[in-house]
């Protein structure tokens, strides 16, 4: 491999280094490039896919029919009298067309389940699909959000809380939300430079650089998980949380790379801390990985009045194109209580930012100012996620909600954990095991597999020896795959961080027999080198 000067890739993000990886991985002719460094699921839901073009097709027929006396392609705005009846033989006519079904079970389960008015939902998402209204109430169409709410109150809080609890307000994905939720919280000044955020560590790298750019300018405080207890956060680490300069607690659960969720005893004392130390603590989540664990937990379920969810379904529904997200907050939060004791002065500046929109602007709560700006507030009336965008998210709520026998995420996890033991077996160690474990990731830690393939001597010899990003060329020159640095993530132990989710079973086995075959070659290295020396 030729020489390369890999200080110039010390600042580089993972997923700009990712693109150099590739370079490298793809130089050589007649070898299959595995790009396990993409977070990007290979597998989707399709049966609400299905729906949504079916109902297309019924929402096109409904548009026509206040123009059908014309030919030349005009519709009109829906119309909500009869369209039960118009559904119920749209369904009869074409139950054999795939999604038809699924579209008439979905009316029976909104009506009798979720208690909600099938004529009101139909129009909704007649409308909503065919984009032609803006979205109203810019934070989330109101069935939309009543059914959405329902899921994640079955798949993030269980009986912790009831849909009439919170809000939502629909986002364009998980990353969308992120950069709304920190601007209104510096707009509001809840957080201003200087203030600190502690991060559960690791973490998705944007939301550690987010903090450092100059919008923002806070101080971090990591909340470092453990390796040696399965990636858990030590109760002194949590600790961390005790000190009062620290404004907000942000984390990814389950995490990402390591892929783990917070167990029972992190839960606890974090709901602990809140409970007695510190109830004025805004807490962060992002659970976009929560639907792929066991008897998953957020802590939005624990402390839902301190904590803000962020929840995108990207991932589960492999739907990253179609930008669906949700913030969640509870109607009775530390955000709302906290604007309302803020100096006069600030509030009174505030009232002058949201004048436009309420006759009293400290009636406003966060969540709705979170709307407002995102579109620099002077443009409230025209906020809010494409109603397409919402009809899609719907159905993939309802697509998982009806499936009582979690047959779709049986499934998933079982792709997922295949894929994982193909790789490890390849390599020659055990797959990563446990209740907590998720498996959209694994982190491949060099040290560590160093050691449990050669030994503590050899590992100690690797970490003197072998720069991680140049371990990280070196795979993708020699072997073709492309893994990301886990330093980037926030690791404090040399790793790698391969996507389990986007490549097929058997390049899973061949990313594992090629890693073990690298690993004897360097070790080989390692023998040569020792022996030298004596």
């Amino acid at each position: 491999m030729p020489h390369i000067d890999y200080s110039k890739y010390a600042k580089l993000s993972p997923f700009e280094l990712k693109d150099a990886l590739i370079g490298v991985a793809s130089s050589k002719t007649n070898r299959l490039m595995l790009n396990a460094g993409r977070g990007n699921p290979n597998f989707l839901a399709t049966l609400p896919r299905r729906a949504f073009f079916r109902l297309g097709l019924f929402a096109i027929a409904e548009s026509e029919l206040s123009y059908s006396y014309m030919a030349n392609g005009i519709g009109g705005l829906p119309k909500i009298e009869g369209i039960e009846g118009r559904f119920q033989r749209f369904i009869a006519e074409h139950q054999d067309m795939p999604g038809v079904t699924f579209l008439g079970r979905s009316l029976s389960y909104v009506r009798d389940q979720l208690g909600l008015s099938a004529s009101e939902y139909l129009h909704e998402m007649v409308e909503g699909i065919l984009g032609c209204n803006y979205p109203v109430p810019p934070r989330m169409l109101r069935i939309s959000e009543e059914i959405v709410k329902h899921y994640l109150v079955r798949e993030m809080v269980g009986g912790f809380m009831s849909p009439g609890d919170f809000n939502l307000f629909a986002v364009e994905g998980g990353t969308a939300a992120m950069t709304y939720i920190f601007d209104s919280l510096k707009q509001n000044k809840l957080l201003e430079e200087g203030d600190t955020v502690a991060i559960g560590m690791p973490a998705f790298t944007p939301y550690i650089e987010i903090p450092e750019l100059n919008n923002y300018r806070l101080k971090e405080v990591h909340i470092n998980a453990d390796p040696h207890q399965g990636w858990q956060y030590p109760d002194e680490e949590l600790d961390k949380l005790l000190d009062k300069a620290v404004k907000i607690f942000f984390c990814i659960n389950p995490s990402n790379p390591p892929s783990v969720k917070m167990d029972d005893r992190s839960l606890e004392r974090i709901t602990r801390i809140v409970k007695e130390k510190r109830p004025d603590l805004m807490i962060l989540t992002d659970d976009v990985y929560g639907t792929f664990a066991d008897d998953f937990r957020s802590l939005f379920a624990t402390c839902p009045a301190n904590t803000i969810l962020v929840y995108s379904f990207s991932k589960y529904f492999g739907a990253t194109g179609w930008r669906l997200g949700v913030v969640a907050m509870h109607k009775r939060n530390v955000v709302d209580a906290a604007l309302k004791e803020l100096p006069k002065s600030d509030r009174t500046e505030l009232a002058g930012r949201y004048a436009s929109l309420v006759p009293d602007v400290a009636k406003l709560k966060f969540i709705d100012r979170l709307v407002a700006d995102s579109r620099t507030v002077a443009l409230n009336h025209t906020a809010g996620l494409s109603t397409p965008q919402q009809v899609q998210m719907v159905l993939c709520a309802l697509f998982a909600m009806m499936d009582e026998n979690d047959d779709y995420k049986r499934q998933l996890k079982k792709v997922i954990r295949r894929r994982e033991a193909a790789l490890y077996r390849e390599l020659g160690l055990p797959a990563q095991s446990g209740k907590n474990e998720v498996d959209y990731y694994t982190l491949l830690d060099l040290e560590d597999i160093a050691r449990r393939l050669y030994g503590d001597d050899f590992a100690a010899w690797v970490k003197k020896n072998v720069a991680p990003t140049e371990l990280l060329f070196r795979i993708a020159n020699e072997t073709g795959i492309v893994l990301l640095p886990g330093s980037g993530f926030g690791t404090l132990h040399p790793a790698g961080r391969a996507s389990l989710a986007n490549l097929d079973e058997y390049e899973y086995a061949a990313i594992g027999r090629s890693l073990r075959a690298m690993a004897e070659e360097v070790h080989e290295t390692y023998l040569k080198k020792t022996k030298s020396k004596k």
